[in-house]
């Protein structure tokens, strides 16, 4: 049974996370593709150009509930209807999940494995699992943007106080037998995924071509 449910955990996150929001948005709320306009990407920014506000919060708000369903739905089968429990821990399944529907939602196996950053999902998926780390985590993407006026750097120090909250409150606030390390070891892979995916802006930033917030991009 540890097994189906690590099984079912996994397939189930990557699948989900693999739907892309946009295109889907567009075929119900328009019936067209939304790759067919535009810069013909299937991003928010191409759903925003081509269709505007509308469409384009529907594409927002349900890329940020796929981090959510992912992790309710698999705490919910695993633990409610499978009784399964990792490490006796009931927050471990939510950590595995929050980590394949990234994964899903990066290289999405229905797209050709060309996703987003994950950055904001993985603001969701850590919501629903922990939300005081999720709220440390934002504090310092907000900080660090403040003080930088880079999104990128904001991102990036933000995935690293990912696992580095989950392990100071997981083990010296909480107390309450919580799986420390496993969950601290998701945390790091999906910090090492969201950081590996900014190596584009981290080659800007050492470049200094890197566009501030608010700031009008770059000519290459």
């Amino acid at each position: 049974m540890n097994i189906l449910a690590i099984l079912f955990t996994v397939i189930f996150s990557y699948l989900f996370g693999s739907l892309n929001s946009a295109i889907i948005v567009c075929r119900l709320w328009k019936k067209q593709d939304i790759r067919d306009y535009g810069s013909k990407n299937a991003g928010l920014t191409n759903v925003l150009r081509v269709y505007g506000k509308g469409p384009a919060l529907a594409t927002l708000l349900c890329d940020l509930a796929k981090g959510v369903i992912a992790v309710v739905v698999c705490r919910l089968l695993v633990h409610k209807v499978m009784g399964v429990e990792f490490f006796g821990d009931p927050h471990f399944i939510g950590y595995l999940a929050g980590l394949f529907v990234m994964l899903g939602h990066c290289f999405p196996v229905f797209y050709g494995f060309h996703g987003g950053k994950g950055v904001l999902l993985a603001a969701t998926t850590l919501l629903a699992i922990d939300p005081l780390t999720c709220l440390c985590a934002l504090v310092v993407f907000a900080v660090l943007l403040a003080i930088t006026k880079y999104v990128s750097v904001g991102s990036i120090f933000a995935s690293i106080a990912y696992p580095t909250f989950t392990f100071i409150l997981q083990n010296f606030v909480y107390k309450d037998n919580y799986a420390v390390i496993p969950n601290t070891i998701m945390g790091v892979l999906i910090c090492i995924l969201i950081i590996s995916l900014h190596h584009a802006n981290i080659k800007r930033l050492m470049n200094g071509t890197e566009n501030k917030f608010g700031q009008k991009k770059k000519e290459a």
